[in-house]
C-alpha cells in the first residue's frame, strides 16, 4: 500500500511583518488575526482557499506583483509546489 504524501501549503507571509496600513502587513497585506487563522488551519484545502482570497486582497491593495515574486521564491526554497502556478493556469484558460 502506498502512503499519501501531505501537500505542503506555504504560508503567504513573506517575512516582512511590518504592520501599517490599518494593521496590515506591508509585505503580504495580512492582519495579525489573518496570520493567526492561517496557522490554526490543518487542512490543505482550507489553506488554499485562504490563499485564493488573500490574492484578491493583495490585488485590491496593489501589492500582488511584488508579493508573488517573494512568495514564489519562498515556495522554491521550501521545495513546495506554488499554488500561484495553478491559479495562473486556470486564469489563462
Amino acid at each position: 500500500m502506498g502512503s499519501k504524501k501531505k501537500q505542503l501549503v506555504v504560508s503567504a507571509c513573506i517575512d516582512v511583518c511590518t504592520y501599517k496600513r490599518g494593521g496590515r502587513c506591508i509585505g503580504c497585506t495580512m492582519t495579525r488575526r489573518q496570520k493567526a487563522e492561517f496557522k490554526k488551519m490543518k487542512r490543505s484545502v482550507s489553506k488554499q482557499a485562504f490563499l485564493y482570497e488573500l490574492v484578491e486582497q493583495l490585488r485590491e491593495f496593489g501589492k500582488y506583483d511584488s508579493w508573488a515574486r517573494a512568495y514564489r521564491e519562498k515556495c522554491k526554497k521550501k521545495g513546495a509546489t506554488c499554488f500561484l502556478d495553478e491559479l495562473e493556469k486556470s486564469a489563462a484558460a
